[in-house]
Protein backbone atom coordinates (compact mmCIF):
# COMPACT_ATOMS: atom_id res chain seq x y z
CA UNK A 1 0.00 0.00 0.00
CA UNK A 2 1.25 3.31 -0.83
CA UNK A 3 0.68 6.27 1.50
CA UNK A 4 0.23 9.88 0.59
CA UNK A 5 -2.55 11.04 3.54
CA UNK A 6 -0.04 13.51 4.89
CA UNK A 7 3.48 15.04 5.26
CA UNK A 8 3.71 13.38 8.98
CA UNK A 9 2.72 9.73 8.57
CA UNK A 10 6.81 8.56 8.83
CA UNK A 11 9.07 8.87 12.15
CA UNK A 12 12.07 11.37 11.84
CA UNK A 13 14.92 11.73 9.55
CA UNK A 14 17.59 9.22 9.99
CA UNK A 15 20.30 12.21 10.86
CA UNK A 16 17.83 13.20 13.99
CA UNK A 17 17.78 9.76 14.95
CA UNK A 18 21.36 9.50 14.84
CA UNK A 19 21.72 12.79 17.20
CA UNK A 20 19.34 11.77 19.42
CA UNK A 21 20.85 7.85 19.87
CA UNK A 22 24.47 9.61 20.13
CA UNK A 23 23.53 12.38 22.82
CA UNK A 24 20.91 9.92 24.70
CA UNK A 25 22.89 9.52 27.74
CA UNK A 26 23.80 12.97 28.03
CA UNK A 27 22.80 14.83 31.76
CA UNK A 28 21.32 18.14 30.29
CA UNK A 29 19.23 20.61 32.55
CA UNK A 30 15.64 20.81 31.22
CA UNK A 31 13.09 22.87 30.05
CA UNK A 32 15.27 24.18 27.18
CA UNK A 33 17.88 25.41 29.08
CA UNK A 34 20.25 23.49 27.85
CA UNK A 35 23.07 23.77 25.18
CA UNK A 36 21.44 21.91 21.83
CA UNK A 37 18.59 24.04 22.77
CA UNK A 38 20.81 26.78 22.49
CA UNK A 39 22.67 26.09 19.66
CA UNK A 40 19.31 25.38 17.91
CA UNK A 41 18.29 29.08 18.87
CA UNK A 42 21.50 31.00 17.66
CA UNK A 43 21.16 28.48 14.15
CA UNK A 44 17.22 29.58 14.18
CA UNK A 45 18.52 33.49 14.45
CA UNK A 46 21.41 33.12 12.01
CA UNK A 47 19.03 31.32 8.72
CA UNK A 48 16.08 33.91 9.85
CA UNK A 49 18.93 37.02 9.76
CA UNK A 50 17.08 37.95 13.21
CA UNK A 51 19.85 37.95 15.95
CA UNK A 52 17.45 39.67 18.18
CA UNK A 53 14.75 36.95 17.86
CA UNK A 54 13.72 35.47 21.27
CA UNK A 55 12.94 31.48 20.51
CA UNK A 56 11.08 28.76 21.82
CA UNK A 57 10.50 25.34 21.23
CA UNK A 58 7.01 23.58 21.38
CA UNK A 59 5.81 20.04 20.60
CA UNK A 60 3.29 20.52 18.25
CA UNK A 61 1.32 22.78 15.73
CA UNK A 62 -2.35 22.83 17.74
CA UNK A 63 -0.32 23.22 21.08
CA UNK A 64 1.43 26.27 19.37
CA UNK A 65 -1.23 27.84 17.78
CA UNK A 66 -3.21 27.98 21.35
CA UNK A 67 -0.20 29.30 23.22
CA UNK A 68 1.21 32.14 20.93
CA UNK A 69 -2.39 33.54 20.24
CA UNK A 70 -3.04 33.50 24.06
CA UNK A 71 0.14 35.26 24.27
CA UNK A 72 0.00 38.45 21.83
CA UNK A 73 -4.39 38.40 22.92
CA UNK A 74 -5.74 40.79 25.78
CA UNK A 75 -8.78 38.62 26.99
CA UNK A 76 -11.59 40.44 25.58
CA UNK A 77 -9.83 39.92 22.10
CA UNK A 78 -10.05 37.72 18.94
CA UNK A 79 -7.67 36.52 16.26
CA UNK A 80 -8.43 37.36 12.48
CA UNK A 81 -8.05 34.18 10.37
CA UNK A 82 -9.24 32.99 6.92
CA UNK A 83 -12.17 31.33 7.53
CA UNK A 84 -10.47 28.15 5.85
CA UNK A 85 -7.69 28.23 8.42
CA UNK A 86 -6.26 26.00 10.51
CA UNK A 87 -7.52 27.78 13.78
CA UNK A 88 -10.77 27.94 12.17
CA UNK A 89 -11.32 24.83 11.12
CA UNK A 90 -9.13 21.69 12.11
CA UNK A 91 -8.20 22.63 15.09
CA UNK A 92 -11.33 21.69 17.42
CA UNK A 93 -11.77 25.07 18.82
CA UNK A 94 -8.67 24.95 20.78
CA UNK A 95 -8.80 29.23 20.18
CA UNK A 96 -12.13 29.38 21.66
CA UNK A 97 -11.22 26.98 24.81
CA UNK A 98 -8.16 29.43 25.65
CA UNK A 99 -10.82 31.92 25.54
CA UNK A 100 -10.28 33.55 22.60
CA UNK A 101 -12.75 34.37 19.74
CA UNK A 102 -11.19 33.58 15.73
CA UNK A 103 -12.60 36.40 13.78
CA UNK A 104 -12.80 34.42 10.33
CA UNK A 105 -12.42 36.59 7.00
CA UNK A 106 -13.26 35.18 3.54
CA UNK A 107 -10.47 33.36 1.85
CA UNK A 108 -9.38 33.42 -1.78
CA UNK A 109 -7.69 29.63 -2.46
CA UNK A 110 -7.04 29.59 1.09
CA UNK A 111 -5.44 32.98 1.46
CA UNK A 112 -6.68 36.34 2.73
CA UNK A 113 -5.22 40.03 1.69
CA UNK A 114 -4.60 43.34 2.97
CA UNK A 115 -8.10 44.68 1.59
CA UNK A 116 -9.77 42.08 3.37
CA UNK A 117 -7.89 42.78 6.44
CA UNK A 118 -8.47 46.21 6.33
CA UNK A 119 -12.30 46.22 5.86
CA UNK A 120 -12.57 43.98 8.72
CA UNK A 121 -11.08 46.53 11.16
CA UNK A 122 -12.59 49.51 9.70
CA UNK A 123 -16.04 47.96 10.07
CA UNK A 124 -15.08 46.74 13.40
CA UNK A 125 -13.18 50.19 14.65
CA UNK A 126 -16.24 52.13 12.59
CA UNK A 127 -19.35 50.66 14.51
CA UNK A 128 -20.72 52.54 17.25
CA UNK A 129 -21.02 49.74 19.96
CA UNK A 130 -17.22 47.95 19.11
CA UNK A 131 -16.55 47.85 22.50
CA UNK A 132 -19.30 45.64 22.99
CA UNK A 133 -17.65 43.08 20.28
CA UNK A 134 -14.33 40.63 20.46
CA UNK A 135 -11.96 43.49 19.36
CA UNK A 136 -9.09 42.06 16.80
CA UNK A 137 -5.79 41.25 18.15
CA UNK A 138 -3.64 39.68 15.88
CA UNK A 139 -3.55 38.40 11.87
CA UNK A 140 -3.10 34.44 12.07
CA UNK A 141 -2.19 33.19 8.29
CA UNK A 142 -0.24 30.75 7.14
CA UNK A 143 2.34 29.50 4.92
CA UNK A 144 1.29 28.02 2.70
CA UNK A 145 -1.68 27.65 3.34
CA UNK A 146 -4.84 24.77 4.29
CA UNK A 147 -5.18 24.51 0.50
CA UNK A 148 -1.10 24.61 -0.28
CA UNK A 149 -0.89 27.91 -1.92
CA UNK A 150 1.69 30.46 -0.72
CA UNK A 151 1.68 34.10 -0.64
CA UNK A 152 4.22 36.53 -2.32
CA UNK A 153 6.56 39.03 -0.92
CA UNK A 154 4.37 41.59 -2.53
CA UNK A 155 1.61 40.07 -0.90
CA UNK A 156 2.87 39.51 2.85
CA UNK A 157 4.20 42.89 2.47
CA UNK A 158 0.64 44.24 2.30
CA UNK A 159 -0.36 42.74 4.88
CA UNK A 160 2.15 43.47 7.43
CA UNK A 161 1.23 46.70 6.05
CA UNK A 162 -2.18 47.16 7.31
CA UNK A 163 -1.42 45.07 10.30
CA UNK A 164 1.50 48.29 11.63
CA UNK A 165 -1.82 50.63 10.57
CA UNK A 166 -4.20 49.24 13.16
CA UNK A 167 -1.20 47.87 15.55
CA UNK A 168 -1.62 44.09 14.82
CA UNK A 169 0.91 41.77 15.54
CA UNK A 170 1.22 39.61 12.34
CA UNK A 171 1.19 35.95 13.29
CA UNK A 172 2.45 32.62 11.13
CA UNK A 173 1.79 29.81 11.69
CA UNK A 174 4.52 27.85 9.79
CA UNK A 175 3.92 24.18 10.25
CA UNK A 176 4.75 23.53 7.09
CA UNK A 177 6.89 26.12 6.30
CA UNK A 178 9.93 24.57 4.96
CA UNK A 179 7.22 23.00 2.29
CA UNK A 180 6.09 26.83 1.58
CA UNK A 181 9.90 27.98 1.14
CA UNK A 182 11.02 24.84 -1.55
CA UNK A 183 7.85 25.97 -3.18
CA UNK A 184 7.59 26.47 -7.23
CA UNK A 185 7.90 30.23 -7.49
CA UNK A 186 8.32 31.25 -3.86
CA UNK A 187 10.11 34.78 -3.38
CA UNK A 188 9.75 34.48 -0.04
CA UNK A 189 12.64 33.52 2.56
CA UNK A 190 13.42 32.84 5.59
CA UNK A 191 14.59 36.75 6.59
CA UNK A 192 11.54 38.24 4.39
CA UNK A 193 9.34 36.16 7.20
CA UNK A 194 11.46 37.33 10.00
CA UNK A 195 11.37 41.00 8.45
CA UNK A 196 7.61 41.49 7.88
CA UNK A 197 5.79 39.46 10.78
CA UNK A 198 6.28 39.59 14.57
CA UNK A 199 5.71 35.93 15.05
CA UNK A 200 6.40 32.67 13.25
CA UNK A 201 7.03 28.89 13.51
CA UNK A 202 8.99 26.47 11.82
CA UNK A 203 7.38 23.62 11.92
CA UNK A 204 9.20 20.38 12.35
CA UNK A 205 6.65 17.86 12.94
CA UNK A 206 5.90 17.85 9.30
CA UNK A 207 9.29 18.56 7.76
CA UNK A 208 11.38 15.43 8.70
CA UNK A 209 11.32 15.71 13.00
CA UNK A 210 9.81 13.21 15.32
CA UNK A 211 7.87 16.45 16.80
CA UNK A 212 8.71 19.93 17.22
CA UNK A 213 7.99 23.46 16.57
CA UNK A 214 10.42 26.33 16.76
CA UNK A 215 8.53 29.81 17.63
CA UNK A 216 10.10 32.91 16.51
CA UNK A 217 9.21 36.50 17.92
CA UNK A 218 11.22 39.06 15.59
CA UNK A 219 9.73 41.35 18.34
CA UNK A 220 11.30 40.86 21.58
CA UNK A 221 8.59 42.21 23.72
CA UNK A 222 6.23 40.29 22.52
CA UNK A 223 7.51 37.48 24.31
CA UNK A 224 7.23 38.92 28.16
CA UNK A 225 6.34 35.49 29.80
CA UNK A 226 5.91 33.57 26.85
CA UNK A 227 7.62 30.44 29.11
CA UNK A 228 5.83 31.09 31.83
CA UNK A 229 2.84 30.64 29.55
CA UNK A 230 4.20 27.69 27.80
CA UNK A 231 4.01 26.28 31.06
CA UNK A 232 0.47 27.27 31.89
CA UNK A 233 -0.86 25.54 28.73
CA UNK A 234 1.11 22.42 29.36
CA UNK A 235 3.53 23.49 26.21
CA UNK A 236 6.87 23.56 28.01
CA UNK A 237 8.93 20.07 27.59
CA UNK A 238 10.47 18.69 30.75
CA UNK A 239 13.04 16.97 28.42
CA UNK A 240 13.43 19.82 26.42
CA UNK A 241 16.74 19.16 24.77
CA UNK A 242 15.17 16.52 22.79
CA UNK A 243 13.67 19.83 20.58
CA UNK A 244 16.39 21.51 20.60
CA UNK A 245 18.75 18.33 19.09
CA UNK A 246 16.32 18.22 16.23
CA UNK A 247 15.95 21.75 15.11
CA UNK A 248 20.14 21.60 15.67
CA UNK A 249 20.22 18.79 13.25
CA UNK A 250 17.73 20.54 10.75
CA UNK A 251 19.33 23.48 10.20
CA UNK A 252 23.09 22.59 10.93
CA UNK A 253 23.60 22.23 7.53
CA UNK A 254 20.68 23.45 5.18
CA UNK A 255 18.89 19.64 5.35
CA UNK A 256 15.47 21.66 6.81
CA UNK A 257 15.63 23.24 3.19
CA UNK A 258 16.94 19.88 1.32
CA UNK A 259 13.79 17.81 2.21
CA UNK A 260 11.81 19.98 1.97
CA UNK A 261 12.65 20.86 -1.64
CA UNK A 262 12.34 16.76 -1.95
CA UNK A 263 9.03 16.78 -1.22
CA UNK A 264 8.48 19.38 -3.29
CA UNK A 265 9.91 18.43 -6.41
CA UNK A 266 8.13 14.86 -6.12
CA UNK A 267 4.68 16.71 -5.76
CA UNK A 268 5.37 18.59 -8.98
CA UNK A 269 6.24 14.97 -10.73
CA UNK A 270 2.86 13.85 -9.52
CA UNK A 271 1.19 17.03 -10.11
CA UNK A 272 2.49 16.67 -14.22
CA UNK A 273 1.50 13.29 -14.10
CA UNK A 274 -2.22 14.25 -12.96
CA UNK A 275 -1.92 16.60 -16.07
CA UNK A 276 -0.76 14.64 -18.22
CA UNK A 277 -2.80 11.90 -17.44
CA UNK A 278 -6.63 14.38 -17.67
CA UNK A 279 -7.01 14.73 -14.39
CA UNK A 280 -8.71 17.39 -12.97
CA UNK A 281 -6.70 19.34 -10.25
CA UNK A 282 -9.13 21.19 -7.55
CA UNK A 283 -6.22 23.72 -6.57
CA UNK A 284 -3.39 24.98 -8.83
CA UNK A 285 -0.71 23.86 -5.86
CA UNK A 286 2.70 24.74 -5.84
CA UNK A 287 3.80 22.83 -2.62
CA UNK A 288 3.47 19.12 -1.61
CA UNK A 289 0.00 18.89 -1.10
CA UNK A 290 -2.08 18.19 -4.54
CA UNK A 291 -5.67 18.11 -4.59
CA UNK A 292 -7.33 16.30 -7.39
CA UNK A 293 -11.09 15.79 -8.72
CA UNK A 294 -12.14 11.75 -8.35
CA UNK A 295 -15.10 10.12 -9.31
CA UNK A 296 -16.03 7.39 -6.91
CA UNK A 297 -15.86 5.03 -9.23
CA UNK A 298 -11.93 6.36 -9.59
CA UNK A 299 -11.49 7.37 -6.23
CA UNK A 300 -12.30 3.25 -5.25
CA UNK A 301 -9.99 1.76 -7.74
CA UNK A 302 -7.10 4.06 -5.92
CA UNK A 303 -8.13 3.64 -3.09
CA UNK A 304 -7.04 -0.40 -3.20
CA UNK A 305 -3.53 0.44 -3.76
CA UNK A 306 -3.23 4.33 -2.12
CA UNK A 307 -4.16 6.10 0.69
CA UNK A 308 -4.98 9.75 0.64
CA UNK A 309 -7.00 12.52 2.39
CA UNK A 310 -10.70 13.56 1.59
CA UNK A 311 -10.77 17.38 1.30
CA UNK A 312 -14.19 18.07 0.44
CA UNK A 313 -17.44 16.21 -1.12
CA UNK A 314 -18.67 18.42 -4.53
CA UNK A 315 -22.20 18.67 -5.75
CA UNK A 316 -21.66 16.47 -8.24
CA UNK A 317 -20.88 13.91 -6.52
CA UNK A 318 -17.17 13.81 -7.23
CA UNK A 319 -14.57 14.32 -4.29
CA UNK A 320 -11.28 16.25 -3.93
CA UNK A 321 -9.05 14.03 -2.08
CA UNK A 322 -5.16 15.55 -1.14
CA UNK A 323 -2.05 13.63 -2.16
CA UNK A 324 0.73 14.57 -0.38
CA UNK A 325 4.08 13.58 -0.38
CA UNK A 326 7.14 14.45 2.41
CA UNK A 327 10.57 14.25 3.18
CA UNK A 328 10.96 10.71 3.11
CA UNK A 329 8.53 10.03 0.06
CA UNK A 330 10.76 7.87 -2.52
CA UNK A 331 10.41 8.59 -5.99
CA UNK A 332 9.45 4.43 -6.73
CA UNK A 333 6.40 5.73 -4.64
CA UNK A 334 5.51 8.27 -7.09
CA UNK A 335 6.47 6.20 -10.07
CA UNK A 336 3.91 3.23 -8.75
CA UNK A 337 1.04 5.94 -7.96
CA UNK A 338 1.17 7.10 -11.81
CA UNK A 339 1.07 3.62 -12.88
CA UNK A 340 -1.65 3.46 -11.58
CA UNK A 341 -3.29 6.75 -12.75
Amino acid sequence: MLHFDSDYMAGAHPAILEKLAETNFEQTPGYGTDAHCERARELVRSVCECPEAEVFFLVGGTQTNATIIDALLHRTQGAISADTGHIATHEAGAIEAGGHKVLAIPHTLGKIDAEGVRSYCAWFFGDANHEHMVEPGVVYLSYPTEYGTIYTKDELGAIASICREYHLPLFIDGARMGYGLAAEGADLTLPDIARLCDVFYIGGTKVGALFGEAVVFTKPDLANRFFTLMKQHGALLAKGRLLGIQFETLLENGLYLDIAHHAVNLAMKLKAAFIEKGYELAIDSPTNQQFVVLDDQTKARLSEHATFGFWEALDDGRTVVRFATSWDTREEAIDELIGLL
